[in-house]
C-alpha cells in the first residue's frame, strides 16, 4: 500500500496528488500540519518537508523525483509523450521550475518587484503554451503537473489574473477538465 506523507496547503504535495489520482492508484494520506511538524516526519525525511511517498519500507521524498518514480513503477498511463524532443523539453520546464516558484513564494512574502517577476514567468508559460496545447507537448503530462499546483494558488489565493495571458489561462481551463486537477483546483478554492 502507498503511503503519502501530505499537506493540504502544499503545492508540492500537490504534484503527487495529481499524478496519484492520474495513475489511478489507491493510496493512503497522513496529513502532516506543517505549523506543527510532528518530530516523526523528520524521521521520514531529514528536511522535515511534505510529500513524502511511503511503499512498504522505501521512503522517497521531492515532489519531481517522487513523479518520475510514480511514472517508472506504474508506466500506464503514461504521463511523458513518446517522442524523446517532447520528453526532454518537458523535462527542462521541470528541472527550471525555480524561475516561477522564486517570484511565486517573494510575491507571497511581498517582496518589491515580485509581481513583475512572476509575470514574466507567467509570459514565459504562456509563450510555450502558444506552440503546443500542453507543457508536457502535445498531451498532458509531467510537466503541467509540476507548474499547475502554483497558476491555481496564484489564480485562487493570490488574485494573479490570468487575463494578460490568454494562452496559460486557456492551459488552466484544459487542466480543470481532467478530474486529477479539478479537485485540486477545488481543494485550492476551499483553502
Amino acid at each position: 500500500m502507498i503511503t503519502l506523507y501530505d499537506a493540504d496547503r502544499c503545492p508540492y504535495c500537490a504534484r503527487v496528488r495529481i499524478v496519484l489520482a492520474e495513475k489511478g492508484l489507491e493510496f493512503e494520506v497522513v496529513a502532516v500540519d506543517l505549523d506543527d511538524r510532528p518530530a516523526w516526519i523528520y524521521e521520514k525525511n531529514p528536511q522535515g518537508r511534505v510529500p513524502v511517498l511511503e511503499e512498504d519500507d522505501f521512503l522517497l521524498p521531492e515532489s519531481a523525483v517522487i513523479n518520475e518514480y510514480l511514472e517508472e513503477r506504474w508506466p500506464e498511463p503514461p504521463l511523458w509523450p513518446a517522442d524523446p524532443a517532447e520528453r526532454a523539453r518537458g523535462r527542462l520546464l521541470v528541472y527550471r521550475f525555480d524561475e516561477l516558484s522564486r517570484p511565486y513564494y517573494a510575491l507571497r512574502r511581498g517582496e518589491e518587484g515580485a509581481r513583475e517577476r512572476l509575470d514574466r514567468q507567467l509570459d514565459a508559460l504562456a509563450a510555450v503554451l502558444e506552440r503546443e496545447p500542453f507543457l508536457s507537448g502535445r498531451e498532458f503530462g509531467l510537466a503541467d503537473v509540476a507548474y499547475v499546483p502554483w497558476i491555481l494558488r496564484a489564480r485562487e489565493r493570490m488574485d494573479v489574473s490570468l487575463e494578460p495571458f490568454p494562452a496559460l489561462a486557456a492551459w488552466v481551463d484544459r487542466l480543470c477538465e481532467r478530474p486529477s486537477v479539478a479537485a485540486e483546483s477545488e481543494l485550492v478554492a476551499a483553502l
